[in-house]
């Protein structure tokens, strides 16, 4: 199968998978990103796919992985492990007081490497931050979605490479 022929067959089954996408997520935005992903990776992983076997199958697969993967990583996000010896922190029953003040050097740090952010990169990110959807942020900035997700990428990166004094050291 040419690519051509590949992205054609894409597109068409895209319509059928979309409400297995809103199934998993419960959510349109969410569902139409869990689609795009699905898709993205399809795309990507074309050699992969085995000619006479079922597509439409093939991308279900590939988009309950995806959406498993994306919850799995969600969980683990909001996970607090306790890696001192005697569990000390989960059990300890005092009351945390922390010093604001180091917060708030770092709050300033981090709204000043926004600032020297170019524009390109500042306002999809200062976007996103606030709640807007990546397509929401497309149609606002009348950009393609995927040029809305590069940048925020690219945004993310360079804050981290600016922020780097910051790195938890293990």
């Amino acid at each position: 199968m040419t690519t051509l022929e590949f992205s054609y067959s894409l597109e068409k089954l895209s319509s059928s998978l979309k409400p297995f996408a809103l199934k998993l997520t419960r959510d349109m935005d969410d569902a139409n990103d869990l689609l795009q992903d699905t898709m993205v990776k399809a795309f990507t992983n074309r050699e992969k796919f085995a000619e006479g076997t079922n597509l439409k199958a093939w991308l279900y697969t590939i988009m309950k992985n995806t959406f498993i993967t994306n919850y799995q990583r969600m969980v683990r996000r909001g996970t607090f492990v306790d890696t001192t010896d005697n569990l000390h922190y989960i059990n300890s029953g005092d009351v945390l007081v922390e010093n604001g003040a180091f917060g708030d050097f770092t709050m300033d740090d981090i709204y000043s490497s926004i600032e020297k952010l170019e524009d390109v990169y500042k306002v999809p990110f200062m976007m996103h931050y606030r709640g807007f959807k990546y397509h929401e942020i497309a149609d606002k900035l009348e950009i393609p979605i995927g040029t809305v997700k590069n940048r925020i990428h690219i945004a993310r990166k360079l804050l981290k490479d600016s922020l780097h004094v910051y790195r938890h050291k293990n």
